[in-house]
């Protein structure tokens, strides 16, 4: 499996996601845990939201796995907070930061994070008391590393006044049909074409490749916010064809191929699978190590719809 920078060490280049785990039963989880150990992929994503109610998918990984301590420190867990689905609104207090964290620790059977990120930007977020969080939890020994999911460069800013542990990651949206953070520099300054325009406060791959930040891509294999997967679509017919083609040239699968157009960026991005298909997190896992060549990424681009001037 690739790795890639990742704050003061390395991780791989994907990420099992463990957001959709909440019906599978005990023996899915744990094959589905063995196919991304045997793939190389020590590193997996929770977040408390996950499963409905708060900490339900990591009480379920946690409950189906039963790692010994041995095993926990072998493995990279990645949670979030800040989403407060049964009042409406995002928290980025200290209160409710470090509540969080300590259901987190509880439900996944562990006395620490390896990163935390903050889930989705707090409009009224203040940075003394994310800081003040920050500083309790590392100091605590109960959080080893800090991110953000779907952030801007200023909204990063702005925490980075008064945080002063490093942002290591930065979860965003990404795939090949959904890649506005991508696409839209590509047509920056064309007057009246909708790829112009800019959405995440401007230039949030440069800004993270700047700042060493890792990019982590959710919902890869999505067409667009949640509307479908693109692969094997034929509302993607002439993605597909170039997709099937790479894939028969290079004899991987189509995810494979999918997973490869966002860990050949020079960024060095992580993909977060979604999947809990243990042969699809195979087949991803594949893709990683495949290097696209320049013309076959920019091949792909094109294939999506996105404007190349």
């Amino acid at each position: 499996m690739k790795t890639i920078p990742f704050g003061s060490t390395t991780a791989p280049a994907v990420v099992a996601g463990m957001m959709r785990i909440d019906d599978k039963d005990d023996a899915r989880i744990r094959e589905l845990y063995d196919a991304a150990r045997t793939s190389g992929i020590d590193f997996f994503d929770h977040a408390d939201i996950y499963g409905g109610r708060m900490h339900f998918c990591e009480e379920r990984v946690a409950a189906a796995l039963d790692l010994t301590a041995s095993e926990r420190d072998e493995i990279v867990i990645q949670t979030k907070c800040g989403i407060v689905p049964t009042q409406g609104m995002f928290d980025f207090s200290y209160d409710h930061i470090v509540r969080q964290v300590e259901g987190s620790l509880a439900a996944l059977r562990t006395d620490y994070i390896d990163v935390l990120l903050l889930h989705r930007p707090d409009a009224l977020v203040e940075p003394e008391e994310v800081a003040r969080a920050f500083d309790d939890l590392e100091a605590a020994g109960k959080v080893r590393a800090f991110g953000v999911s779907n952030h801007t460069p200023r909204q990063i800013d702005l925490l980075r006044t008064a945080v002063r542990q490093p942002i290591v990651a930065n979860q965003l949206q990404l795939s090949i049909t959904h890649a506005p953070i991508v696409a839209q520099p590509v047509a920056a300054n064309m007057m009246g074409e909708e790829q112009s325009v800019v959405r995440d406060g401007g230039g949030i791959v440069e800004y993270c490749r700047i700042n060493r930040i890792t990019v982590q891509a959710w919902s890869p294999f999505q067409g667009g916010f949640f509307t479908g997967v693109f692969l094997g679509n034929p509302e993607y017919a002439e993605l597909n064809t170039v997709i099937d083609r790479l894939a028969a040239s290079y004899d991987v699968t189509p995810i494979a191929i999918a997973t490869a157009w966002i860990t050949r960026h020079p960024a060095n991005m992580q993909v977060v699978l979604g999947t809990t298909t243990p042969e699809r997190v195979r087949d991803a896992a594949v893709g990683a190590d495949l290097e696209l060549s320049r013309a076959e990424w920019y091949e792909l681009f094109r294939a999506a719809g996105h404007l190349l001037p």
